[in-house]
């Protein structure tokens, strides 16, 4: 490796004494390294294409901003959890430069994640989320009208808090605290959960890749455009968002085993799996 990147969560105190760390451990390997909050993505993005690999210094929100920072490009976050949950994160931060070497020299492995793009039709802008994307209500607690149309065909009109379509990262988020399954990391089928819907359908749907989710809102109230729940677009009633699987994928090294995640479900989210 000849170039890494570090993004970080800019409001950890204990960030800073770390990353300081980090540009010690990679001078003294002669590594280029250039250093950028997670929150500045418009900035960071400019820095990311000649880099060999990207630290993400935080938590599973600060992931969740490198990898739509990362896009168009192939390269692997590795995530250091400084955080809480650190569902997504693959060391913690007293253990990395213990384990840095190792997968500086080659071991570890590449786990692909399946990305979102959704379209905001009537102002002509994509954007892209590891998470998920979702439609519904603003500030004002008053239920939406979600037209919801599956490859071109009516599945129904959601009165609802909001739908959520999420990827297998995602099944660990908003869409499990809204009553979701959980897929595999891997997985490219894409969730479709209604959050709070009223006298309609309420249940999960499983989709396949390739399928395409235009969501249209009517409201006389406030709605949202939410990715990752971390950018928000206002929307305006009869506005349409179309989310289908992106061609973009977030690469993450790792180093656990290849069946690390179905230990971490019982750590991480605090439930019994036997």
């Amino acid at each position: 490796m000849k170039r890494v990147g570090i993004l970080y969560h800019p409001k950890l105190e204990r960030v800073k004494a770390f990353n300081r760390e980090l540009e010690k451990f990679f001078s003294a390997r002669g590594i280029s390294l250039w250093i950028c909050s997670a929150w500045e993505e418009e900035k960071a993005r400019s820095q990311v294409a000649d880099s060999d690999l990207i630290l993400s210094i935080g938590g599973d929100g600060t992931i969740l901003r490198a990898a739509r920072v990362i896009v168009p490009h192939a390269v692997p976050i590795l995530g250091i959890n400084m955080g809480n949950l650190g569902f997504m994160t693959e060391l913690k931060a007293a253990e990395a430069l213990d384990k840095l070497p190792r997968l500086l020299g080659g071991e570890g492995w590449i786990e692909e994640r399946a990305m979102l793009e959704a379209g905001l039709v009537s102002q002509g802008k994509a954007f892209h989320a590891l998470n998920d994307v979702v439609v519904g209500r603003g500030g004002s607690a008053r239920l939406v009208d979600i037209e919801t149309k599956i490859d071109g065909e009516i599945l129904t009109t959601y009165r609802a808090d909001g739908v959520i379509v999420a990827t297998a990262t995602g099944s660990t988020s908003y869409s499990l605290a809204a009553g979701g399954p959980i897929l595999y990391p891997q997985a490219r089928e894409i969730l479709l959960k209604p959050v709070c819907s009223h006298l309609t359908l309420d249940k999960a749907l499983v989709l396949p890749p390739e399928s395409v989710i235009q969501l249209k809102v009517s409201t006389r109230h406030e709605a949202m455009l939410s990715l990752d729940g971390q950018v928000e677009s206002p929307l305006h009633s009869e506005d349409e968002v179309k989310v289908k699987l992106s061609s973009y994928v977030a690469r993450f090294l790792r180093i656990q085993p290849k069946t690390y995640f179905y230990s971490s479900l019982g750590s991480r989210l605090k439930v019994n799996i036997s």
